[in-house]
């Protein structure tokens, strides 16, 4: 039986399947594993404190490794592959939306993502690739010059650092937005929330 303070089935709208949560949780538990295991090798404080640096290290590279693995298994389901396309297409209705956010204006044209989520999700996939490729650079010695080693390591970990700070800013996001986190945990979203946040989101079968 329904308790009373549950919302109505009728007052939520699907939008995450399962495969895309499970993608979500696999890719954000395998980020945060490669950030805190890489804070234990360069912050000294922290490196004194958990020692073991070879595990240490062992575990910051496969997990970086692994880092595209969930995504790559998620596009077997329809519904990641049609949101990989709207995440990967920049319009105009974004380009107002970041005007109207620039402008701290009231009505920010969306559908099912923004164009704040859409940066979020381009830059993320764009970082994955390069940390995965400096990253192996780094660990297999015999693929390239020297030279290319220290680049490696160079962009390697500044881009870290900056990793650390887009993905801090976006569980501070996600903190601010308890709707937006239900709809991940659970798979949909209340209906006004959905007309107020994204109210350019075409009503649509449920996601497969």
């Amino acid at each position: 039986m329904r308790r009373p303070s549950e919302p109505r089935p009728s007052e939520r709208r699907p939008r995450f399947t399962a495969a895309q949560r499970w993608a979500h949780r696999g890719t954000a538990a395998l980020m945060l594993a490669c950030l805190a295991t890489a804070a234990c090798l360069y912050l000294p404080p922290l490196a004194q404190l958990v020692g073991r640096r070879r595990l240490v290290a062992g575990v910051h590279e496969w997990c970086g490794l692994l880092l595209p693995v969930p995504y790559l298994l998620a596009l077997a389901s329809r519904a990641m592959r049609r949101d990989s396309r709207r995440l990967g297409r920049f319009t105009a209705a974004d380009r107002a939306w970041l005007r109207s956010v620039r402008r701290r204006g009231a009505h920010r044209p969306a559908g099912k993502f923004n164009a704040g989520q859409k940066l979020y999700a381009q830059w993320t996939l764009g970082a994955m690739l390069v940390m995965l490729g400096t990253g192996l650079l780094m660990w297999f010695t015999g693929l390239a010059p020297a030279v290319w080693r220290t680049g490696a390591t160079f962009v390697h970990d500044w881009f870290a650092l900056a990793v650390a700070v887009v993905t801090t800013g976006h569980l501070r996001m996600a903190y601010q937005d308890p709707e937006a986190r239900r709809g991940m945990r659970t798979g949909t979203v209340d209906r006004a929330w959905a007309a107020r946040e994204h109210p350019d989101w075409p009503e649509e079968p449920g996601p497969r």
